[in-house]
């Protein structure tokens, strides 16, 4: 798979215009202008550099998740450094909005470095991208408009820092934009979540834990065409629990009716569990249920 490690490099590999700074490109729209098209097509590929986008989609269908959505507002993509990048010609852009691109050494010293990696966004996969309304599309035009004025001007001692401080105030509000679509999207919440259950109870049901071991949250969020920090985000907007967590729930009931075999000790109770360390069981136990599982055994007996 092709790696470009310079802005430049790819960006020239994308054909799209060179930039004014070696490590940041900005592409916006006026009037009648039209974004730079990119090529075509591209085998999977991956780069350096983050990229925030603003597109609409005039032809041909994008999926967010497993279902189909309007992309007739606008929508926001954000993608992280080394994530896999793949297209063909199948789908028609309307070359409105905008394209900021900059490498990920561009923050390099600055706090925005930190802070972007906290944001669940940049982890999602393309197709779980951000749909804008007409109003917020305007506040995210207007914040990248200040940027480009910035990005054009004949840049002096300021000028990284006032893009940098911009940049900031996009992605917060891109933040808070996703956050409300995660409660405008409650249906698709409680889809996810129900297909999120039924994939576990099928797992356990089927005798794939004794075979394969615990799920992971890759192979899970694979199986239901989402990326994993998507499905955690959305779980603990729903549950008040992350994925992994609700696995461990499901470990720990499985436990409980594991454990009301006397003949079994607790360490085989752990490995037909998938664990592979009795040990880490036992603390995972008494962590969820404030007591061991030979306490727990032993209660039960009792009673």
């Amino acid at each position: 798979m092709q790696h470009f490690k310079t802005l430049s490099a790819y960006l020239e590999y994308i054909e799209l215009p060179m930039p004014e700074h070696p490590m940041l490109s900005v592409f916006t729209t006026h009037g009648d202008g039209f974004l730079p098209c990119p090529k075509d097509s591209s085998p999977p590929i991956t780069n350096d550099c983050y990229s925030i986008s603003l597109k609409k989609i005039m032809k041909g269908e994008l999926n967010y998740g497993r279902t189909t959505y309007d992309f007739t507002n606008g929508a926001l993509i954000c993608i992280a450094p080394r994530q896999v990048l793949q297209w063909d010609n199948s789908v028609v852009y309307d070359q409105k909005g905008f394209s900021i691109n900059f490498h990920q050494d561009f923050l390099n010293g600055t706090e925005l470095a930190k802070q972007i990696k906290l944001y669940g966004f940049f982890s999602y996969s393309v197709n779980e991208a951000l749909h804008l309304s007409p109003k917020e599309e305007k506040q995210m035009i207007s914040i990248v408009d200040n940027i480009a004025l910035e990005y054009n001007n004949n840049q002096d001692a300021f000028s990284k820092d006032i893009i940098i401080s911009q940049l900031s105030t996009l992605l917060k509000y891109a933040n808070r934009f996703y956050e409300r679509q995660f409660i405008n999207r409650k249906k698709l919440s409680n889809d996810l979540l129900k297909l999120f259950n039924n994939y576990l109870n099928q797992y356990f049901e089927s005798g794939q834990l004794q075979e394969k071991g615990i799920p992971s949250i890759d192979d899970i969020a694979t199986h239901l065409s989402v990326s994993k920090r998507y499905l955690s985000d959305t779980l603990k907007k729903e549950t008040g629990k992350t994925s992994t967590e609700h696995i461990q729930l499901y470990l720990i009931d499985e436990a409980k009716n594991v454990l009301l075999d006397p003949y079994k000790t607790i360490s085989q109770v752990a490995y037909d569990l998938g664990f592979e360390y009795p040990a880490y069981f036992s603390r995972l136990f008494k962590k969820k249920e404030g007591m061991s599982p030979s306490t727990y055994r032993q209660k039960h007996q009792m009673n």
